[in-house]
């Protein structure tokens, strides 16, 4: 017989056990499962005529489950998703996001990756937690950053990869059933990628003006390669955090630097100096030769002047020898005797009555004496 019949046990009446009177109930007490389940029962079996158990009951709780299982298939996707559709595990279509539809389940299954969101892969390097700081320090990865150039030197490079998957059907397909673990596949190919890269390059340009063809070069290789693995997956930018040389030998790096930038700063000052002295030189030497040919051309006007002026006065004198030869004598006596001090007087016999010792030179005024003829000091 049960217990319940038995007034409470083998323990006696009332709610007890082997140890005593059990706990007493305090405050109103919670509603009884069996009771709401009993009265749930009797208003179904009040709206189905015949009982749930008759044909019409099984019939309206068929459609009810078939309402609920088409009912399953509505499904939101939100604004950075792409919703992937597959029926039987085979994909049929991509929807964009809102409120969409499939067929229930197990006929058709709906994937939801982020499509639009932009992942961040680091490579040679790790974001760790510091409690210390309240926030998270960057941690160096020798073995992903130290990488051999093309003259043979090594450079510690750490960069980041900005990816995201292709927006299109076919992209977020690719994604989702090509790859199994996108992280470390893009993080596999960026790091052989910029090795291939820094070992094209030398070490020179790597560490001063070089970056962004490198980074070009680096993202452009990275999508190539991932295009041909049908990966799905968009790069969007490579950044190049840190390039320098090994901590071993940062410090003669450092000097080897500041020599370089010494020499070319040198270098500049020199040019500096060429280029204000020689185009100086230039215009002297063009301006001695202008003056060379100004002073030939006059030269060459002035003998045909003078020749053309002889035989002018050749001509003449052919033609009236003795009055020629007069002129020229005056104009020749005129022109060496015109800045002279002169004193003219009969030395005939008239001319006895002069004293001997007269300073005739005191008697006349003195005259500066004509640029370019000589003064004569002496009386005519």
């Amino acid at each position: 017989m049960p217990w319940k019949n038995q007034g409470g046990g083998p323990w006696g009446s009332g709610p007890k056990g082997p140890w005593g009177s059990g706990p007493q109930p305090v405050g109103p007490r919670p509603p009884d499962l069996e009771d709401l389940l009993r009265r749930g029962q009797d208003r179904l079996q009040q709206i189905m005529p015949g009982g749930y158990f008759s044909g019409v009951g099984i019939t309206l709780i068929v459609l009810l489950i078939i309402a609920f299982w088409l009912l399953s298939g509505f499904f939101r996707v939100q604004s950075e998703e792409r919703g992937v559709v597959l029926r039987f595990g085979k994909h049929v279509r991509t929807v964009d996001p809102g409120l969409n539809y499939h067929l229930p389940y197990p006929i058709e299954t709906v994937l939801l990756p982020k499509a639009l969101r932009v992942n961040t892969t680091s490579i040679g390097m790790t974001l760790i937690d510091d409690p210390a700081r309240r926030g998270r320090s960057i941690r160096d990865v020798p073995e992903e950053s130290l990488m051999l150039t093309g003259d043979e030197n090594i450079v510690d490079v750490d960069f980041t990869v900005l990816w995201r998957i292709k927006p299109d059907a076919g992209g977020v397909g690719d994604f989702l059933f090509n790859i199994q673990n996108p992280e470390g596949t893009v993080k596999a190919v960026a790091e052989s990628a910029m090795r291939e890269v820094i070992g094209r390059s030398q070490i020179q340009p790597i560490l001063t003006g070089a970056r962004n063809t490198i980074e070009q070069g680096v993202q452009e290789l990275i999508q190539r390669t991932l295009d041909s693995y049908g990966a799905g997956i968009l790069v969007t930018q490579v950044q190049m955090q840190k390039v320098d040389p090994p901590a071993q030998v940062i410090d003669a790096f450092r000097d080897v630097q500041a020599a370089r930038a010494n020499l070319e700063q040198l270098q500049n000052e020199a040019q500096t100096y060429a280029n204000q002295v020689v185009p100086q030189a230039r215009g002297r030497a063009a301006q001695i030769q202008q003056a060379a040919e100004g002073y030939r051309e006059q030269a060459i006007a002035e003998a045909k002047g003078q020749s053309a002026r002889f035989l002018k006065v050749y001509e003449e004198y052919k033609k009236a020898p003795d009055v020629t030869r007069e002129r020229i004598y005056l104009e020749t006596m005129e022109r060496v005797l015109g800045g002279a001090d002169k004193l003219v007087y009969d030395g005939g016999p008239s001319g006895q009555g002069v004293v001997p010792f007269l300073p005739l030179n005191e008697l006349t005024t003195k005259r500066p004496p004509t640029t370019g003829q000589p003064s004569s000091g002496g009386t005519r």
